[in-house]
């Protein structure tokens, strides 16, 4: 396989900071996303490349190894492990073959050579037992709206070239990161699948702030109802609800709403709730009826 330049897929070079990568990568997986790009075969290998380019370069030990060993870098562990068990202490960058002339055992070589070290280092490495090693785990992120995260739902995404469907429960917080055991890379010599760890990012909404399980939002409502009471209508982040008034109600007056709130992670049937700020709109266009009656009200007040 061609060696991938994942500085490049980004648009970065090598000094680029994790923010910087960050907000590159949501950029372009904004742009480059299968829904937005549905019948588009060259974005979805872009949006394929970008994630896994994201996925390596976002994991500070697989950038290390990235930066140190190129298009071996998913080797790397095993390349440093041999070292150690060697006892071998490498005699500067220059040295090709960092294991020419020995076996596992620390034997000089009689010429076998290792079929994993001969492709990855060309080194000279005689034919021993062969240790099995985890896979590598990747990482994945996952953009939601409020809406989203707050409804269980089933999403297909990719990583590194591989479709995965997966069931995202209702509830999941911003920042939040699961496990998908063994949806990693296939291990070396038989050993088990590494994992993929899946962050959420759960978009701001413009009407609703979230605190945990709870929703906070405004609801504005006119003098005549802060003054008389009556019924108005609140967005919450799955439709509408009632909400009732009481007569006087101030400006700034809070409400809240049991049970409204949103979903709690994994526990079904479990909400928050949901609080609103009364914001009462002053009237500025009154007709002459209208200022009649108030002034009348006015002077009703002085008696």
């Amino acid at each position: 396989m061609a060696f991938v330049d994942y500085y490049s897929t980004l648009g970065l070079d090598k000094t680029a900071s994790q923010d910087d990568i960050k907000k590159t990568y949501r950029k372009l997986a904004r742009k480059y996303h299968p829904d937005l790009n549905p019948d588009d075969e060259a974005a979805k290998k872009k949006f394929q490349e970008i994630n896994e380019a994201n996925e390596v370069l976002t994991d500070p030990e697989k950038r290390k190894k990235y930066d140190q060993y190129g298009e071996n870098w998913k080797h790397g562990d095993e390349y440093e492990r041999a070292q150690q068990q060697r006892g071998y202490s490498s005699r500067g960058s220059g040295q090709q073959n960092p294991f020419e002339g020995f076996d596992y055992n620390g034997n000089y070589d009689t010429g076998e050579y290792s079929d994993f070290f001969e492709q990855l280092f060309g080194s000279r490495f005689g034919g021993g037992r062969k240790s099995s090693y985890k896979g590598e785990d990747y990482n994945a992120e996952v953009e939601l709206t409020l809406q989203q995260a707050g409804t269980t739902h089933q999403q297909t995404f990719t990583v590194n070239g591989k479709n995965i469907r997966f069931t995202i429960p209702a509830g999941v917080q911003d920042g939040q990161k699961i496990r998908l055991k063994g949806q990693g890379a296939a291990g070396l010599n038989g050993g088990p699948k590494g994992d993929l760890y899946i962050t959420f990012h759960v978009a701001q909404d413009p009407q609703l702030t979230r605190k945990g399980n709870d929703l906070y939002s405004k609801l504005e409502i006119d003098l005549f109802t802060a003054l008389l009471g009556g019924d108005a209508i609140i967005n919450t982040w799955n439709g509408k609800a009632k909400v009732k008034i009481k007569a006087g109600t101030q400006n700034g007056t809070k409400i809240r709403l049991k049970d409204k709130g949103f979903p709690v992670y994994k526990e079904e049937g479990r909400f928050g709730d949901f609080y609103a700020e009364i914001q009462v709109k002053i009237p500025t266009d009154l007709n002459d009826e209208q200022r009649k009656l108030f002034e009348q009200a006015a002077a009703l007040n002085k008696e």
